[in-house]
Protein backbone atom coordinates (compact mmCIF):
# COMPACT_ATOMS: atom_id res chain seq x y z
CA UNK A 1 0.00 0.00 0.00
CA UNK A 2 1.26 3.34 -0.94
CA UNK A 3 1.80 5.89 1.58
CA UNK A 4 -0.19 9.09 1.55
CA UNK A 5 1.31 12.37 1.24
CA UNK A 6 1.41 14.75 4.28
CA UNK A 7 0.78 17.53 1.76
CA UNK A 8 -3.37 17.38 2.39
CA UNK A 9 -3.30 16.85 5.90
CA UNK A 10 -0.93 20.37 6.22
CA UNK A 11 -3.18 21.92 3.75
CA UNK A 12 -6.09 21.27 6.22
CA UNK A 13 -4.26 22.12 9.48
CA UNK A 14 -3.39 25.39 7.89
CA UNK A 15 -6.63 26.41 6.64
CA UNK A 16 -8.04 25.59 9.95
CA UNK A 17 -5.15 27.76 11.68
CA UNK A 18 -5.60 30.47 9.47
CA UNK A 19 -10.05 30.64 10.19
CA UNK A 20 -9.41 30.34 14.03
CA UNK A 21 -7.10 33.06 13.77
CA UNK A 22 -9.59 35.53 11.95
CA UNK A 23 -7.21 35.23 8.61
CA UNK A 24 -7.97 34.80 5.00
CA UNK A 25 -6.40 31.78 3.61
CA UNK A 26 -5.01 31.74 0.32
CA UNK A 27 -3.40 29.33 -1.83
CA UNK A 28 -1.11 29.66 -4.90
CA UNK A 29 -1.61 27.50 -7.28
CA UNK A 30 0.26 25.97 -10.62
CA UNK A 31 -2.02 26.04 -13.20
CA UNK A 32 -2.12 23.08 -15.91
CA UNK A 33 -4.13 20.59 -17.93
CA UNK A 34 -5.40 19.03 -14.74
CA UNK A 35 -6.46 22.17 -12.69
CA UNK A 36 -9.91 23.96 -13.41
CA UNK A 37 -9.87 27.97 -12.87
CA UNK A 38 -11.26 30.88 -15.02
CA UNK A 39 -8.44 31.45 -17.15
CA UNK A 40 -8.43 34.92 -17.59
CA UNK A 41 -6.65 35.35 -14.08
CA UNK A 42 -4.04 32.74 -14.70
CA UNK A 43 -0.74 34.93 -14.87
CA UNK A 44 2.86 33.25 -15.13
CA UNK A 45 1.13 29.79 -15.24
CA UNK A 46 -0.32 30.42 -11.27
CA UNK A 47 -2.97 32.01 -9.96
CA UNK A 48 -4.07 32.95 -6.15
CA UNK A 49 -6.82 32.26 -4.78
CA UNK A 50 -9.06 33.13 -1.94
CA UNK A 51 -10.09 30.07 -0.09
CA UNK A 52 -11.63 31.35 3.08
CA UNK A 53 -15.53 30.17 3.97
CA UNK A 54 -16.83 33.59 2.63
CA UNK A 55 -15.31 33.86 -1.16
CA UNK A 56 -16.23 29.68 -1.20
CA UNK A 57 -19.02 27.57 -1.33
CA UNK A 58 -18.80 23.60 -0.83
CA UNK A 59 -15.65 23.90 0.07
CA UNK A 60 -13.71 19.95 -0.21
CA UNK A 61 -10.30 19.76 0.34
CA UNK A 62 -9.57 16.15 0.09
CA UNK A 63 -6.45 13.93 -0.44
CA UNK A 64 -6.28 13.99 -4.11
CA UNK A 65 -8.10 17.21 -4.81
CA UNK A 66 -9.43 21.22 -3.76
CA UNK A 67 -12.76 21.34 -4.87
CA UNK A 68 -15.03 24.64 -4.31
CA UNK A 69 -17.43 26.96 -5.95
CA UNK A 70 -16.02 30.46 -6.34
CA UNK A 71 -17.64 33.86 -8.16
CA UNK A 72 -15.22 35.74 -10.28
CA UNK A 73 -16.46 38.78 -11.99
CA UNK A 74 -19.99 37.87 -10.43
CA UNK A 75 -20.14 34.93 -12.31
CA UNK A 76 -20.22 31.17 -10.58
CA UNK A 77 -17.42 28.74 -11.17
CA UNK A 78 -16.51 25.18 -9.88
CA UNK A 79 -12.68 25.39 -9.28
CA UNK A 80 -11.10 22.38 -9.10
CA UNK A 81 -6.94 21.96 -7.57
CA UNK A 82 -4.98 18.93 -8.06
CA UNK A 83 -3.18 18.99 -4.30
CA UNK A 84 -0.03 18.01 -6.00
CA UNK A 85 -0.84 21.77 -8.06
CA UNK A 86 -0.79 23.34 -4.46
CA UNK A 87 2.64 25.92 -4.11
CA UNK A 88 1.32 27.49 -0.74
CA UNK A 89 -0.95 28.30 1.34
CA UNK A 90 -1.02 31.39 3.35
CA UNK A 91 -2.79 33.77 5.52
CA UNK A 92 -3.30 37.30 3.02
CA UNK A 93 -3.09 39.22 6.24
CA UNK A 94 1.04 38.26 7.62
CA UNK A 95 2.10 36.22 4.52
CA UNK A 96 2.29 33.31 7.52
CA UNK A 97 2.12 29.71 6.20
CA UNK A 98 3.80 26.94 3.73
CA UNK A 99 5.52 26.62 0.60
CA UNK A 100 5.52 23.13 -1.16
CA UNK A 101 7.52 21.69 -4.03
CA UNK A 102 5.82 20.85 -6.79
CA UNK A 103 7.00 18.08 -9.43
CA UNK A 104 5.39 18.02 -12.90
CA UNK A 105 3.70 14.36 -13.22
CA UNK A 106 4.84 13.08 -16.78
CA UNK A 107 3.11 14.15 -19.42
CA UNK A 108 1.75 17.01 -18.01
CA UNK A 109 4.06 19.98 -19.20
CA UNK A 110 3.58 18.75 -22.72
CA UNK A 111 -0.10 18.95 -22.67
CA UNK A 112 -1.34 22.14 -24.12
CA UNK A 113 -4.34 23.41 -24.54
CA UNK A 114 -6.12 26.29 -27.28
CA UNK A 115 -5.66 29.63 -26.02
CA UNK A 116 -8.87 31.40 -24.39
CA UNK A 117 -10.33 32.45 -27.62
CA UNK A 118 -10.43 29.71 -28.88
CA UNK A 119 -12.61 27.58 -26.24
CA UNK A 120 -15.94 28.96 -25.15
CA UNK A 121 -15.88 27.16 -21.30
CA UNK A 122 -13.91 29.79 -19.33
CA UNK A 123 -13.30 27.07 -16.32
CA UNK A 124 -11.89 24.53 -18.48
CA UNK A 125 -8.60 22.78 -17.80
CA UNK A 126 -5.60 25.37 -18.39
CA UNK A 127 -2.29 25.00 -19.85
CA UNK A 128 1.25 26.15 -17.50
CA UNK A 129 2.00 28.85 -19.89
CA UNK A 130 -1.42 30.40 -20.09
CA UNK A 131 -1.11 33.88 -19.08
CA UNK A 132 -3.89 36.38 -20.57
CA UNK A 133 -5.07 39.69 -19.96
CA UNK A 134 -7.69 40.09 -17.57
CA UNK A 135 -9.62 42.91 -16.02
CA UNK A 136 -8.57 42.83 -12.27
CA UNK A 137 -9.78 40.03 -10.13
CA UNK A 138 -12.80 39.80 -7.18
CA UNK A 139 -11.24 39.11 -3.89
CA UNK A 140 -11.65 35.11 -4.22
CA UNK A 141 -8.44 35.63 -6.29
CA UNK A 142 -5.38 37.86 -6.69
CA UNK A 143 -2.55 37.35 -9.15
CA UNK A 144 0.57 36.07 -7.80
CA UNK A 145 4.02 38.72 -8.38
CA UNK A 146 6.41 37.67 -10.56
CA UNK A 147 8.92 35.65 -9.33
CA UNK A 148 12.55 37.66 -10.12
CA UNK A 149 14.75 34.98 -8.49
CA UNK A 150 15.39 36.99 -4.86
CA UNK A 151 13.00 36.98 -1.75
CA UNK A 152 12.11 40.68 -2.22
CA UNK A 153 8.11 40.06 -3.12
CA UNK A 154 8.01 37.39 -0.18
CA UNK A 155 9.77 39.38 2.62
CA UNK A 156 7.75 42.69 2.24
CA UNK A 157 7.36 43.09 6.05
CA UNK A 158 5.27 39.34 5.84
CA UNK A 159 6.29 35.88 6.71
CA UNK A 160 7.84 33.42 5.12
CA UNK A 161 7.11 30.51 3.84
CA UNK A 162 8.68 27.01 4.89
CA UNK A 163 9.19 24.07 1.74
CA UNK A 164 7.84 20.87 3.37
CA UNK A 165 9.35 17.72 1.76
Amino acid sequence: MQEISTKPYLLRALYEWCTDNGFTPHIAVRVDNRTRVPRQFVRDGEIVLNISFEATSQLQMGNEMVEFHARFSGKSHKIEVPVSNVLAIYARENGQGMAFPVDAPPGDADDVLPSAQEHDDETAPVAADAAREAEAPEPAVSVPEKDKGDDSAAKGGKGHLKIVK
